[in-house]
């Protein structure tokens, strides 16, 4: 059995695909990250970096519990687990240069352009205009690399659309203003629109549903999310 630690965020997104794609067998652990629930000790045990997703493989390697952080790493562990969305074995190094790259990419540069934009105190027009650009090279990159292809890495479905997905699915509010973001992408587009129909995804968006996570946005979210913008609290 898999517990997966879940906020209706990009990154647990993408772990929600991939347990509903392959039809693994799953328990659904809320944390509240806007009331601080990702920064408790028994949370941190699982996940040192306080952030989710985060799972427990409750029957991993040798039979043994074993933890896993970071959703790279877990889409990793898991297509690993089932055998399933690694694409063929010549393809290997293409599928690692991908999923890191969106990792390292895409990913932090999308998220620094929604905090910039939305949550921080000050619109300072040049890390707007700095994460806004990069996030559109990266799409641009992306999009140059779809020409002619259905998938990231081969001809099949494999973690690397499941990465992008997850945050190319959030392209409005990181790119706010824009009526379709993605349309100066059309190759991007067009592979976004085929991965968000699969059936897998209607399931993955309903992940979560029933549990009520906390939306106001006060001064105990802005810790919870933002913890090193205050002075550390001695212990």
């Amino acid at each position: 059995m898999i517990r997966f630690y879940y906020h209706p965020t990009p990154n647990p997104a993408k772990i929600a695909l991939l347990l509903e794609e392959v039809g693994l067998a799953y328990e659904l652990v809320p944390i509240d990250t806007s009331k601080g629930e990702q920064h408790t000790a028994p949370f941190r045990s699982i996940n040192p970096n306080g952030k989710v997703p985060a799972i427990v493989d409750t029957e991993g390697p040798g039979g043994k519990e074993t933890r896993v952080f970071d959703s790279g790493a877990i889409l990793l562990y898991l297509a690993e687990k089932t055998g399933r969305l690694l694409g063929a074995p010549e393809h290997r190094g293409e599928l690692l240069s991908w999923l890191f790259f969106i990792a390292s990419g895409i990913g932090p540069f999308s998220g620094q352009a929604v905090h910039f934009q939305h949550a921080a105190p000050e619109k300072l027009a040049y890390a707007i205009n700095r994460y806004r650009r990069e996030v559109e090279r990266h799409y641009e990159v992306l999009d140059t690399h779809l020409t002619d292809r259905s998938f990231i890495v081969g001809d099949s479905f494999t973690i690397a659309d499941i990465s992008a997905w997850g945050w190319l699915d959030r392209a409005p509010r990181v790119l706010p203003g824009d009526d379709a973001p993605l349309a100066p992408f059309p190759n991007l587009q067009r592979w976004f629109a085929a991965v968000d129909g699969r059936p897998s995804v209607i399931k993955a968006r309903a992940v979560g549903k029933g549990h009520v996570f906390k939306k106001e946005v006060d001064e105990e979210t802005r810790r919870a999310l933002f913890p090193s913008n205050y002075p550390k609290v001695a212990r």
